[in-house]
């Protein structure tokens, strides 16, 4: 959940995401091979079936057929032909290949006497995956329960209690979005790609006739339109390293976490629950001195693991609590010395795996000139608010279309930071220039991803593969999204610059879309200031050619999200195309000049303690007295202790007593030397004075 912006004599209100819901399995991990289960559901869809629907973006057949927690009216019709009673449920479970429902006895008694009926109903956005959202109306049978099994349920129960009954279709949604939604859908959008893609190399081709007019404007429009018709062009011809079965490297999933009590707990048991053989997987947790209930989440989480699928598959996760608040990545680095294995994933705290992912993301590392992969990010709270569906068209297209032209020269630019792994020998060899990373004499604090790729890209391979795929939170407010934004934009202009020192020796068709790349974004604000505002004042002329393509542009994104993901949210891309224009592209001229700049914006780091104390006019705190209390109460876990049984609640509360007692004497003496220490300094500015 995140924190809608403040109104004036109002309360803050809080905005809940809205998030698909599973329905919890009675294992943990069920996604886990063991000796004595396969990770397999015996209900999985084939995958060669599942592969003909490419665009609903499932890693397999299992994956698939994923039960989802609902809440539809449903309408219910007795008979084959739906001729016989209606009735009305609710639908509580949902998959593509059943349903899950409650009726009244009558109805049920109805139902389970004639097996086969006709259910109608309504896919709610964002309780299934995007593409499934959609009106239903299809047959299906009673597969429970029995005759028998009703009467007895109804005796023991009364005529008044809801009956569960499961449904089974006879054709699965999967067959069933591709039959009703795609008949038209695919030729029709393939037709107005080919309509925007004509409109534009049309209206590069009068640049090109009226290039003596204006040549700056008009050489800018033709690098802007051949920059980003490559880019949609050479993601197109992108295709994922397959799956081989026998390649399962070591990884070590390493998940930095601060102040992230509301996720943590979904973002570990993603990370546990791996289709990937259980030995050569560790996950390792480091809080960076968190100052809510983080660690008391990690805690209870790796409990819960070790109490519910036994003391074996606990010893695979571990923690580290940092002693202060030292930043992502020495937290990152720290767990990277603690790892045992080979390759190292880095996981953010708000970002949840596919059980798949693993499997997916080390197939690059086959060939050895490969240094680091980035998955694909999607959003989880996509229908929150028009922020979220904006924000996920803009995830899609920037890592199906963006990433992947990279990754078809192996230079993709950024692995970024919610999936991404590395061989860990690299990381280990850079760790001391990525910490004391310094940009014009400033310190870089945040940016990690960018510049942790660009260390590996300068003298390896990056790749991307499309099939792993991670699930993040994003800004559900304007102020945090534009705080986020603009970190990101300063990060992009310091590790561009740096690429651009190494970038020209790549693939030459890479090195030319990197430079325009480059280019586009920093001239894009005089650019924009020349045609809608100096023209129409000056010449008296309405910009109708730049405004038209900028639509185009936009309106090649959404076609885009429609033809490779036929989701809802597809005229959100061109909202997003519009508000850059509007907002986001005047971050830019700012970024350039408080690239230096090492707040987050978007959570009270120390920088942003520092940031705030300085504006308020108190005293800029020490990074020992930056960090609360609470955080100080947490013990140092080194990485690879085991986690002891759960103690009974008593003996608990006198240990955490006196660790708290222990911690407090500790924190008044660091007190007391804290004040002989300022009063040292103002007795020597004191005699520095006479």
């Amino acid at each position: 959940m995140m924190w809608k912006g403040k109104k004036k004599d109002k309360p803050e209100e809080i905005l809940e995401d809205v998030l698909m819901k599973e329905r919890p399995d009675r294992r943990l991990l069920p996604h886990v091979p063991g000796r004595q289960r396969s990770g397999h559901n015996r209900r999985a869809l084939l995958d060669e079936e599942v592969a003909k629907y490419s665009y609903l973006k499932f890693a397999n057949g299992e994956d698939a057929n994923a039960r989802y927690l609902v809440d539809y009216d449903v309408r219910i019709m007795t008979g084959s032909k739906g001729f016989g009673h209606s009735y009305k449920g609710k639908a509580k479970d949902l998959s593509v290949t059943g349903m899950g429902l409650t009726v009244d006895a009558d109805a049920a008694r109805d139902i389970v006497k004639n097996g086969v009926l006709t259910v109608a109903f309504e896919i709610i956005p964002g309780s299934m995956p995007e593409g499934l959202e959609m009106k239903v109306k299809t047959q299906a049978k009673c597969v429970r329960p029995t005759s028998e099994d009703l009467a007895t349920f109804l005796a023991e129960h009364g005529e008044d209690q809801p009956v569960f009954l499961g449904l089974e279709f006879s054709e699965n949604l999967l067959e069933y979005s591709s039959r009703h939604s795609s008949r038209f859908a695919v030729p029709f959008v393939s037709f107005l790609l080919f309509v925007i893609c004509l409109c534009i190399v049309l209206m590069r081709t009068e640049s090109i006739v009226y290039f003596k007019f204006n040549k700056y404007l008009y050489l800018y429009s033709i690098i802007a339109s051949t920059f980003l018709l490559i880019k949609y062009i050479f993601g197109a011809f992108y295709r994922p390293v397959k799956i081989d079965a026998n390649y399962t490297p070591g990884v070590t999933i390493l998940v930095p976490c601060f102040n992230e009590e509301t996720w943590i707990r979904r973002t570990i048991l993603s990370a546990m629950d791996q289709f990937y053989p259980p030995d050569k997987l560790e996950v390792i947790v480091i809080d960076d001195c968190s100052t809510d209930h983080s660690v008391e989440q990690i805690r209870q989480t790796i409990e819960e693991i070790q109490t519910k699928e036994g003391p074996e598959t606990a010893e695979r996760i571990h923690y580290i609590v940092q002693p202060v608040n030292q930043g992502k990545r020495e937290a990152l680095v720290a767990g990277a010395k603690e790892a045992k294995h080979e390759l190292v994933l880095f996981v953010d705290s708000d970002s949840f795996l596919n059980p798949y992912a693993i499997r997916n993301i080390v197939q690059p590392f086959k060939d050895a000139r490969c240094g680091g992969v980035s998955g694909r990010t999607d959003v989880a709270n996509t229908y929150t608010n028009s922020l979220t569906k904006m924000q996920s068209v803009r995830y899609y297209i920037a890592f199906r279309i963006m990433k992947a032209a990279e990754g078809l020269f192996d230079a993709v630019t950024c692995l970024s930071g919610p999936l991404s792994c590395y061989r860990k020998d690299l990381v280990l060899r850079y760790a001391d220039d990525w910490l004391n990373q310094r940009f014009l004499g400033h310190k870089a604090t945040f940016g990690d991803d960018r510049a942790m790729t660009n260390f590996i890209l300068r003298h390896h391979r990056t790749d991307y593969q499309d099939t792993a795929i991670c699930y993040t939170i994003v800004p559900n407010d304007y102020d945090v999204f534009l705080k986020q934004q603009m970190r990101w934009k300063r990060s992009w202009l310091r590790e561009s610059l740096v690429a651009s020192t190494f970038m020209w020796k790549k693939e030459p068709f890479m090195s030319v879309m990197f430079y325009m790349g480059l280019l586009v974004p920093i001239i894009a604000p005089f650019i924009v200031c020349y045609n809608l505002i100096y023209i129409p004042i000056m010449h008296r002329v309405f910009p109708f050619t730049f405004i038209l393509g900028m639509f185009l542009m936009a309106g090649l994104m959404s076609a885009c999200q429609l033809f490779l993901r036929r989701s809802t949210t597809w005229l959100y891309g061109i909202w997003f195309c519009l508000y850059y224009e509007m907002v986001l592209l005047w971050q830019m001229p700012i970024a350039w000049f408080t690239f230096w700049k090492s707040t987050w914006g978007t959570r009270m780091t120390p920088a942003d303690v520092a940031e705030a104390a300085k504006k308020a006019g108190k005293p800029v705190p020490t990074p020992q007295s930056a960090v609360s209390a609470p955080a100080r109460e947490h013990e140092i876990v080194p990485a690879k202790k085991k986690m002891p049984p759960v103690q009974p609640k008593a003996e608990m509360n006198d240990d955490l007593r006196a660790q708290i007692a222990a911690l407090q004497k500790s924190i008044r003496h660091q007190q007391n030397e804290l004040e002989q220490l300022e009063r040292r300094i103002k007795e020597a500015d004191d005699h520095a004075g006479r």
